[in-house]
């Protein structure tokens, strides 16, 4: 979209800048988007990274008939590391939206999760952890967080950095009695990633994945470990949160905020926050009134970014049938936020991620639904003031489950990108940009 079509469009809507906290007139950005050769195997996907003082950690899936391979590499002056193996299985739960991670902590040292099946139920399954002091050559052996010993749903995990400890964690956790019916535009119930069927399309775009559930509840657990794994905390956060939306998680100056999608008992399923200080976890809060009413889970979660007392959110709703993607800040470590700002041009499909850049603006993330019906996986500056540069994009994908769960990370001066293409196979690809 050129510059004046924007600008034109901006004029458009400031007539509802204080619904969305968008201003008139966008703030350029010459962010120059570099494609860079992906350290992932052509059958990859699930993309995560992480941030360190080291660097940047990409990991990924790969698979071969029945096993799923975890792999990472690390960014580095000269390209990204060759990969390195963290675990392989074939009773693994590998899935478009519920993805593995390889963290590396203060000292050194690298934890890693993946999902393994625990029965023959559909979602029965374990978050299995992990952790490597020499880099990666080898791993200790695997074990959960969770403890109940049901045959249920345990996934969509953040791992973290734990300020006063060393590893901490949030997860889904349907011990209490949590079933699932697919709907056909819900998550994937098999030991490998389906990557059909694409988002259907009406009149007022696209239509979410969603998927519908049964009796019980899920709840959003912590978990902590200190640097010789013992466990130190295993505590609920919200005992009834949205079934299978991502989490997220940041240290903060006193400790960790998570963010993720509650459910209310009337099916409200706005963005929710709550923050870990002094040992105890506070009431969850929202971060804005969404009011989004849907009896359904959309696979949809936000993400946070953490600087100083500064941390910043994006998350996805749906308003007049139509889906957006929304940014907001808080200068009190999380506990207020300010006016959303809307970072799609007409709609979108979330799926978001977001980083604090050293001048206190964000850059974020997320997937547009163009007029035209395609999707883009873009990025776009937003300042405190609720100023948006163009948006610009990173690359085309597919619409649906196809496109995965685009990813942003930033290391010093260099934002890093991941997402999934679709060619003639699955793979992760990848690009960078240095800051302007």
């Amino acid at each position: 979209m050129r510059f004046s079509r924007l600008c034109a469009l901006a004029l458009v809507l400031v007539g509802v800048a204080g619904a969305t906290g968008q201003t008139t007139a966008p703030a350029d950005w010459p962010l120059r988007i570099r494609p860079v050769d992906s350290p992932a195997g052509a059958d990859s996907g699930q993309p995560q990274m992480t941030v360190s003082p080291r660097g940047v950690l990409l990991s990924w899936v790969e698979r071969a008939g029945a096993t799923a391979t975890l792999k990472f590499a690390e960014r580095t002056a000269t390209g990204w590391s060759p990969a390195v193996t963290v675990a392989a299985g074939t009773d693994w739960f590998v899935n478009w939206a519920d993805i593995p991670s390889v963290l590396r902590l203060d000292d050194g040292a690298l934890a890693a999760h993946w999902l393994q099946k625990s029965g023959t139920g559909t979602y029965a399954y374990d978050v299995r952890l992990s952790v490597s002091a020499d880099d990666g050559r080898t791993w200790a052996p695997s074990f959960s967080p969770h403890h109940d010993g049901t045959q249920t749903e345990h996934g969509f995990v953040s791992l973290v950095q734990m300020p006063g400890a060393w590893l901490g964690l949030v997860w889904l956790d349907g011990r209490h009695g949590q079933t699932r019916t697919n709907t056909g535009h819900g998550r994937t119930p098999t030991n490998t990633d389906e990557h059909g069927p694409r988002m259907n399309t009406e009149k007022h775009g696209p239509r979410m994945n969603t998927e519908k559930h049964g009796q019980g509840a899920m709840s959003l657990r912590f978990a902590a470990f200190d640097r010789s794994l013992k466990q130190v905390a295993d505590v609920a956060i919200d005992d009834r949160v949205c079934e299978c939306c991502p989490t997220s998680a940041v240290a903060i100056r006193e400790g960790l905020l998570t963010a993720y999608r509650n459910r209310s008992e009337d099916e409200v399923r706005d963005i929710h926050v709550a923050r870990y200080e002094t040992g105890r976890w506070s009431p969850p809060a929202p971060v804005h009134a969404d009011n989004w009413r849907i009896a359904a889970c959309p696979v949809n979660g936000p993400a946070l970014s953490a600087r100083g007392r500064a941390v910043a959110a994006a998350w996805f709703t749906v308003k007049d049938d139509a889906g957006h993607a929304f940014v907001a800040f808080s200068d009190d470590d999380g506990r207020t936020f300010g006016t959303p700002v809307r970072l799609d041009d007409y709609q979108s499909t979330g799926r978001v991620d977001i980083e604090l850049l050293p001048d206190g603006s964000a850059a974020v993330s997320y997937l547009e639904v163009t007029e035209r019906g395609g999707s883009q996986f873009r990025v776009r500056r937003v300042d405190r003031s609720g100023m948006r540069s163009p948006a610009i994009t990173v690359a085309g994908v597919e619409s649906g489950r196809t496109s995965g769960y685009p990813r942003l990370a930033l290391h010093g001066s260099e934002l890093v990108f991941a997402w999934l293409a679709r060619d003639r196979t699955i793979g992760v690809r990848t690009a960078v940009a240095a800051l302007p």
